[in-house]
């Protein structure tokens, strides 16, 4: 997928003037927003669970090195193959590589945010290997040609009679706004594909370092269908994912899945510790691990921006965001959206880009009370703030011109000292009385409703002073 981050105030306007996406988004509050708080208030131990969970997280990425290692030999012991890629480009290469290794024509895929990241099915069609999407939400999008709008609800833009339009142009089912009847159309277009699939592509929630083992959340089944039915299992992975042991994904599953959809737990969780063993009914024969870095790095060398890779991706700073519930996923022009994408997406794609993104907030802090593992949002787009202004870092030239660098050190001279303001403040008044239009504010648009009001005549201080001249007041307080 190639960023559009740069177009995100143009893609925020159209979101705001489309009615339907609007009613659309309108849900999100009611729906995974409550559901989300009503299963926390309801675990006794919510608390000590975010506690525990940001601990182990914080943990792990302090010694992120060691964990890969022994999540690595722990695969390669159970017969599965790993692969450390660098960039985004070496992943695609590595799993189209291995297709055409193998032959394979079909892929069929459970949602993966990463593939998006990765734009593997474009890469996958440009090689004569037909990618298709089986979570429904993804499969809708898919048919669109769009990309996914939610981290938890990829098609959460798209009303019932979208879907049934989209469903009868390009697979050629009869109009219906049943979901149900919908939903059944998807699966049986869908079931063949499973069985001519020759390979599966899956994300992952969790990889236990311990083990070896590779977790999976879902609702819909088609993760575990992905996993089980082709021959080879290829599993794309960010390098934060890793968590160190088997008790501690008791633990994150119980937050993520709650955080995530309000449920107690998903109706599928499916665990994978390498292929098939000569025992076992079914999986696969081949199972191959990538291991994604693509700029996470960036945020593991940053000590301000650490803490973003203890996401989890269960969607709940969406939901709680005022601003996503307003402009959508597809305004913040690439794979994340939303408060924790305004903070990932433009480390991995270029802040000079998406210098917009960290703006995109009112800090209000909604996101960090819904986060499982009380990630401060707040506090590191305060930071890309502060890098756009200043250019450290991200990105390496400066971000703001010449003339507001100067404005903004005069005005922090000005307002850090007492009589400057306070001589400031009479010039101004003296300036607005013979002149009172420079009362009107600027920017210029202010002036159609609104003007300043008139200066007091002496400052607060003065004020103080002459009203209290025994001081008698000031030894009160």
């Amino acid at each position: 997928m190639k960023p559009e981050t740069k177009n995100f105030n143009l893609k925020s306007k159209e979101t705001l003037l489309d009615p339907q996406i609007q009613e659309n988004l309108s849900g999100l509050y009611g729906g995974f927003h409550s559901a989300r708080i009503k299963a926390s208030s309801d675990t006794a131990d919510w608390e000590e669970l975010q506690i525990k969970g940001r601990e182990i997280k914080k943990h792990v990425i302090n010694h992120l090195d060691q964990y890969l290692e022994l999540l690595e030999s722990n695969v390669i012991s159970s017969g599965g193959h790993v692969h450390f890629a660098e960039t985004a480009e070496d992943a695609t290469q590595y799993v189209v590589k291995l297709a055409k290794k193998k032959g394979v024509k079909t892929v069929v895929k459970s949602k993966s945010m990463l593939s998006e990241e990765m734009s593997l099915n474009e890469e996958l069609i440009k090689h004569g290997i037909d990618p298709y999407e089986t979570d429904l939400g993804e499969y809708i999008v898919q048919l669109a040609e769009e990309t996914p709008y939610h981290i938890i609800a990829p098609a959460i833009h798209k009303s019932r009679q979208e879907v049934s339009k989209l469903f009868a142009d390009k697979i050629g089912t009869n109009h219906t706004e049943n979901i149900e009847t919908l939903t059944s159309e998807a699966r049986d277009q869908l079931r063949d594909k499973f069985i001519q699939a020759d390979m599966g592509i899956t994300g992952g929630n969790f990889l236990v370092a311990e083990t070896g083992t590779l977790a999976l959340v879902s609702n819909e089944g088609n993760g575990r269908m992905c996993t089980s039915m082709p021959p080879i299992h290829v599993a794309i992975v960010g390098m934060e994912k890793i968590i160190p042991s088997m008790e501690d994904l008791g633990t994150f599953l119980r937050l993520l899945i709650r955080s995530a959809t309000g449920q107690w737990i998903s109706s599928y969780v499916t665990m994978i510790s390498g292929p098939r063993e000569s025992t076992d009914i079914d999986g696969p024969e081949e199972f191959h691990l990538v291991i994604v870095d693509n700029g996470r790095s960036k945020m593991l060398a940053d000590p301000h921006l650490r803490e973003a890779l203890y996401c989890l991706r269960c969607g709940a700073c969406l939901n709680a965001c005022p601003v996503y519930r307003k402009v959508g996923g597809h305004s913040y022009g690439w794979v994340y959206p939303g408060p924790i994408g305004a903070i990932v997406s433009p480390i991995l794609t270029g802040l000079s880009d998406a210098k917009d993104l960290p703006f995109a907030s009112s800090l209000c802090g909604a996101c960090k009370e819904a986060c499982p593992v009380k990630i401060d949002i707040p506090r590191m787009l305060l930071y890309l703030r502060n890098q756009l202004a200043e250019g450290k870092n991200y990105p390496d030239q400066r971000s703001v011109g010449f003339l507001e660098r100067v404005a903004s050190k005069f005005m922090s001279s000005l307002l850090s000292s007492n009589k400057a303001v306070g001589f400031f403040l009479k010039a101004a008044n003296l300036i607005a009385t013979i002149a009172p239009f420079v009362r009107k504010p600027f920017p210029p648009s202010w002036t159609k409703s609104r003007e300043s009001p008139t200066l007091a005549k002496k400052t607060f201080v003065d004020q103080w002073v002459s009203l209290d001249l025994d001081g008698s007041l000031r030894k009160k307080h």
